[in-house]
């Protein structure tokens, strides 16, 4: 009794999962082409290169920023003196 009973639970718990699977065709009928589809598939092909050949090449940089940055690097800035502060600093050593 346990087993079937565990058997049903089993079947209860699957059954949503399985409905919610898509119905997949792994193997859909092959479905071939005309000769007048292959041919305006090659015309459309042909067609398309063309215009891929009419693109030009970009030689120049694109950066939008390149005007206004310059070459050299910067140079670094004095370091800093640190200041102090207090009668540490005036007293004679």
């Amino acid at each position: 009794m346990r087993i079937l009973s565990a058997a049903a639970v089993m079947v209860l718990l699957t059954a949503p999962a399985y409905a919610q699977m898509p119905n997949l065709n792994l193997m859909p009928e092959v479905a071939t082409k005309t000769p007048e589809e292959k041919e305006q598939d090659a015309i459309r092909e042909k067609a398309y290169k063309e215009s891929l050949k009419k693109i030009p090449d970009t030689k120049a940089s694109s950066d939008p920023w390149g005007t206004v940055r310059n070459n050299e690097t910067p140079k670094a800035a004095a370091p800093a003196k640190p200041k102090t502060s207090g009668s540490a600093a005036n007293s004679p050593r």
